[in-house]
């Protein structure tokens, strides 16, 4: 029995254990810290079902793989090439393409469709984004799950927060929001309010942690002030909350050992580095950083600590938008840009005119069908790999389990393609997984990360620890209509037509890969029906779709899952303020019914 990691871009990084005999049965690891004896259905049955790659193919027609990796050479000789990584498996050595591009002079990309922006956020305000280990989960009395569905997206969390109270800030009445003690239902876009009120009201009661701050915020008084800056009375009406919901919130967080589960929605605006740097004020405002059984999580850096063998100077270009048409070669490894990227419609025009589109990786998808030239992948079975996860501080080995039919890993691809360019020769293989494991440290058996703190930012903040938190200080909202700031009346926001779109993840879907629907999820008050046919659209694009009514959806949202063919037409290229990061939750989308 061999012992390795899933692949799949999730928070979990669940332990796996295969038998060599028969690969294609893979049961959950029982000691693995994140596993809770059983494997999600992603891995255990729609990774074998996916549609994959299983041929190499050149202009349109099935090719060997030497064919294809000589036409993926003599592409890459071209004057500009960038390289598009996804992320729909992980693992350290897919990174190995970075040495490639620098080699060849290529540009790589900046920023992601996932969570940069928050990223920016937390390191604003700690300096260095630590992960908050699962055992002080297990510590916590209170857990607020702020904007994470974590039995889609974090279930083996589950038993980790199991008999705790729960708090869920959530615009949909998600599963895990049906089990809450406290479910608040705001508003899209309005968490950053939430937190600001949250902080005001606890120091406007005494109830700030003065001990932690005099040693590690001293500059609560100025965040204060900050606060006092937005209206109380327009900003609860416009959450849709009130007074009493946030006092019975604000009465178990001061009261008792809590820690918040930050997700990704959240943060998919223009501001939404501001989003996770008030919630990780609000947290400073409460002393919960440092403490046992409390802290903020959110997307750890999952390579927090190492030295990357595989860092480069190269060029880059936002990832949310980027300019394919600048590159006469275009590398996707292991992604889908034509469906996942946002303004879809204007990224598939523009990949359809580049002269050589490269495709790499496992499944069919809108990506691999436009390329000229395709290349199979390996799957985390078929080579050597480790796993790290931006979910928890833990490090896995992935060995090769079987030998592959067709495909090829990426650090091969790097060798080939260096050989066919006669370029400067990179290390082993092993070179590059010893590097990465030799830097772990070993905790209770696991290998964890070279910086793992079981009890993060005890002593402070910053690369070295020691220095102060830094409180959120300035933010201005180009998306209300209603004055928050200062003075300002605010004016009334009936419900206009426009209904925010929601994407979260599907429980049978990740990313653009696996089972798809095609449905939007509306309020019963909406007027619809079950079942009829809807057009979506805006100034991006349009969709149709079939309607499915829910009460847990607000009146005033669409919600139509991530992974749903054709949804990017409707979201706006835009970046970040910080982190260039995407900016998803910006769309907004009118609805009538298809005659």
């Amino acid at each position: 029995m061999i012992q390795t990691a899933c692949p799949l871009d999730c928070w979990d990084a669940c332990g796996i254990t295969v038998d060599p005999a028969r690969p294609q049965i893979l049961v959950a690891t029982e000691m693995h810290p994140m596993n809770n004896g059983a494997l999600c259905a992603l891995m255990h049955k729609h990774f074998h079902e996916a549609s994959r790659i299983a041929t190499p193919r050149v202009d349109g027609r099935e090719a060997s793989m030497e064919e294809a990796l000589d036409a993926a050479a003599s592409a890459l000789r071209a004057e500009t090439s960038l390289l598009w990584r996804g992320s729909g498996n992980l693992g350290v050595m897919q990174s190995v393409t970075d040495l490639l591009m620098e080699r060849l002079g290529g540009t790589l990309t900046s920023g992601s469709l996932c969570d940069s922006a928050g990223q920016a956020g937390v390191e604003a305000g700690r300096g260095i984004n630590r992960h908050l280990p699962p055992e002080q989960i297990a510590r916590s009395e209170v857990v607020v799950v702020w904007g994470r569905n974590l039995t889609v997206t974090n279930k083996h969390l589950m038993p980790y927060i199991e008999g705790k109270t729960l708090i869920v800030i959530d615009p949909v009445r998600t599963p895990i929001a049906k089990q809450a003690d406290i479910h608040l239902q705001i508003k899209p876009r309005t968490d950053f309010y939430l937190a600001i009120l949250l902080a005001r009201f606890s120091i406007m009661e005494d109830g700030e942690d003065h001990a932690w701050l005099e040693r590690f915020g001293s500059e609560w008084e100025e965040f204060y002030e900050f606060t006092r800056e937005f209206r109380i009375k327009a900003i609860l009406q416009h959450m849709g909350l009130s007074l009493d919901q946030m006092g019975d919130m604000l009465r178990l967080i001061q009261e008792h050992r809590t820690v918040f589960l930050v997700g990704i929605p959240l943060q998919h605006y223009r501001q939404g580095h501001a989003v996770t740097w008030a919630i990780d004020s609000l947290a400073a405002v409460l002393g919960l950083f440092g403490r046992e059984g409390c802290g903020v999580s959110y997307m750890g850096n999952s390579r927090q600590g190492f030295e990357n063998p595989f860092s480069v100077n190269c060029p880059r270009v936002p990832t949310v938008t980027a300019p394919f048409e600048r590159f006469e070669t275009v590398l996707v490894q292991g992604g889908n840009p034509a469906e996942s990227m946002p303004d879809s419609l204007r990224v598939q025009a523009v990949l359809d005119a580049v002269k050589n589109l490269i495709y790499f990786g496992l499944y069919e998808n809108e990506t691999s069908t436009r390329a000229r030239i395709v290349i199979p992948a390996k799957t985390f079975l078929e080579k050597e790999d480790i796993r790290l996860s931006y979910g928890h501080p833990y490090v896995t080995p992935m060995p090769r389990v079987t030998e592959a039919a067709c495909g090829i890993s990426e650090y091969d691809f790097v060798v080939e393609m260096i050989q066919r360019l006669g370029l400067e020769p990179i290390e082993s293989e092993t070179h590059y997984l010893q590097s990465w494991l030799n830097q772990c440290k070993v905790q209770q058996g696991y290998r964890v990360l070279p910086d793992y703190d079981p009890k993060p930012y005890a002593e402070g903040f910053g690369e070295e620890g020691g220095e102060e938190f830094v409180f959120i200080d300035e933010y201005e909202d180009d998306d209300e209509p209603i004055g928050f700031r200062r003075f300002r009346k605010p004016k009334e926001e009936p419900f206009d037509g426009h209904y925010r779109l929601l994407t979260p993840k599907s429980l049978k879907a990740l990313n653009t890969q696996f089972v798809r629907t095609s449905e939007v999820h509306l309020s019963p008050e909406c007027g619809l029906n079950e079942g009829e046919r809807v057009r979506l659209y805006n100034d991006q694009g349009e969709l149709e779709l079939t309607v499915k009514l829910s009460e847990d959806v607000r009146p005033d949202c669409a919600l139509v899952y991530g992974s749903t063919p054709g949804i990017n037409r409707l979201t706006p290229a835009l970046l970040s303020e910080e982190g260039e990061g995407a900016c998803y939750g910006e769309a907004k989308v009118q609805i009538e019914r298809v005659n």
